[in-house]
């Protein structure tokens, strides 16, 4: 009965423990989403503090990003830009 008891709590702990330290990308919003993307395609990131809040650009070889917030760190605008070879 002990090692029965034993087993379970230690079934209960190991599932607790393994759940528990997933990295849950729920919680990301679009923003961070497309920041994440652009860094791991290795883009040339630039940041500017202003007095209306921040902006922050991104450029690789064919993409253009540019992102601003507000003071309380909202995104207010969004520009992706995309560049072909197709001109």
């Amino acid at each position: 009965m002990k090692k029965t008891i034993f087993i379970m709590l230690t079934g209960i702990f190991l599932a607790v423990s393994v759940t528990s330290c997933r990295e849950k990308n729920e919680d990301k919003t679009e923003t961070e989403e497309l920041i994440d993307e652009m860094n791991r395609e290795g883009a040339e990131v630039k940041y500017k503090e202003t007095e209306d809040g921040t902006k922050i650009k991104m450029e690789t070889d064919d993409k253009k990003v540019k992102i601003k917030t507000d003071e309380d760190g909202n995104t207010t605008k969004v520009k992706v830009k995309e560049t072909s070879d197709d001109n």
